[in-house]
């Protein structure tokens, strides 16, 4: 059965996060770091800070979708260690 993950990622030149969700979080990590993403490329390198297993592909979706939220920035910050 194939499993679905959000995951979370922190520039090391800046510190920003970015959120996201994949089904293979180890060859996602590599296309940021190799810059085949546009948004994420001008903040290389990133690390895997934080990452959550779902089910199904809408389960990880919704809740990526909660972490660009207030509540979920905010969850986050409590997770995520500096």
């Amino acid at each position: 059965m194939k499993s679905y993950y959000v995951y979370v990622l922190r520039s090391d030149i800046d510190g920003r996060l970015y959120k996201g969700h994949a089904n293979d979080v180890a060859k996602r990590l590599k296309e940021h770091n190799t810059g085949k993403t546009k948004s994420t490329k001008g903040y290389l390198p990133w690390r895997l800070v934080y990452f959550e297993t779902f089910k199904t592909k809408p389960e990880a979706i919704f809740r990526e979708k909660y972490f660009k939220t207030g509540s979920g920035r905010e969850f986050l910050k409590g997770k995520i260690v500096s």
